[in-house]
């Protein structure tokens, strides 16, 4: 079976809706002899008149209303279909999955998001909470498009942009003697507690910072217990299992069981990045990527 091109599909709606060759003719800006042989060629294509013509008048046969109907769906479809591309090519729509680590969703996530969804209401967005490891991994499997964690390890084949710096804080349980405390806490004076952490392999910059301002306060952290997520370190620093170091975010995950509190001098600064694959080219991805905070501004 062959379908008749979408050029003689407008001509001949042209002629079916003025019902004359000659004002058809006109509105399409051809001359009406060409018109008629592609007419004619849609009816031999087709198989059946589409026309019933004399000299006096031009009408339509049964089977022509019923092309009508038809060519004007059609036409509207490959309208909508060029322009669904082009909003494609633009970033205008299209899906993008994230992945970001628990602290991102208590500092720049929220907004990121809600910026970039009222700017791109066409752009569906998955968003799926993993570690920086599950990142990556994630990234070059194509699973996700963008990856959210404290400063990532770097990779050859993830470009990797900075996004927010921050100051790590003093997370203790509403019991602990500091927890009254209003001036910010000297870390020497932690040198004695037991410390709640990320495991290194997955959260290598987030452990490397802790550890960094013990030793620059002249002692090595006890490790009491390493957990996964930040929202389980805090309940274990809530249970009085130890105390923590996180990122300054974490103060708006508020606790009635939990006090932040800043240290002095300020010791660690963590860094979170934005990963992506050097491949994944998506236009929806470079107009997220537009929309990523910058930390040096």
């Amino acid at each position: 079976m062959i379908l008749p091109d979408l050029r003689r599909l407008r001509y001949f709606v042209a002629v079916a809706e003025e019902l004359h060759f000659g004002r058809a003719a006109e509105r399409l800006r051809i001359s009406q002899p060409p018109l008629s042989v592609q007419i004619r060629t849609l009816e031999r294509e087709l198989g059946v008149h589409l026309f019933i013509r004399n000299r006096r008048r031009v009408t339509l046969t049964d089977a022509g209303s019923v092309l009508l109907d038809e060519a004007r769906r059609l036409l509207r479809q490959a309208e909508l279909s060029v322009l669904h591309v082009r909003r494609a090519a633009s970033g205008e729509i299209g899906r993008l999955a994230i992945g970001f680590v628990s602290t991102v969703d208590y500092s720049i996530l929220p907004t990121l998001v809600g910026r970039f969804r009222s700017k791109h209401p066409g752009v569906d967005l998955s968003l799926l909470e993993m570690t920086g490891d599950r990142q990556q991994e994630a990234l070059r499997t194509g699973e996700l498009d963008l990856g959210l964690s404290i400063l990532p390890t770097a990779a050859s084949d993830l470009k990797t942009r900075p996004i927010l710096r921050e100051p790590l804080i003093l997370a203790v349980s509403a019991k602990h003697v500091l927890a009254a405390r209003r001036r910010p806490v000297d870390p020497a004076r932690l040198s004695d507690e037991r410390f709640v952490v990320f495991p290194r392999p997955l959260a290598p910059g987030l452990f490397d910072a802790t550890i960094g301002v013990c030793r620059q306060a002249g002692f090595t952290p006890r490790v009491a217990q390493e957990a996964v997520q930040m929202q389980t370190i805090l309940g274990l620093v809530a249970a009085g299992l130890g105390i923590a170091l996180v990122p300054a975010c974490m103060e708006n995950l508020q606790r009635s069981d939990v006090r932040y509190l800043k240290l002095a001098p300020v010791a660690g600064t963590i860094e979170t990045a934005a990963q992506w694959h050097v491949h994944n080219k998506s236009p929806a991805l470079e107009a997220l990527l537009a929309e990523l905070p910058d930390p040096g501004r």
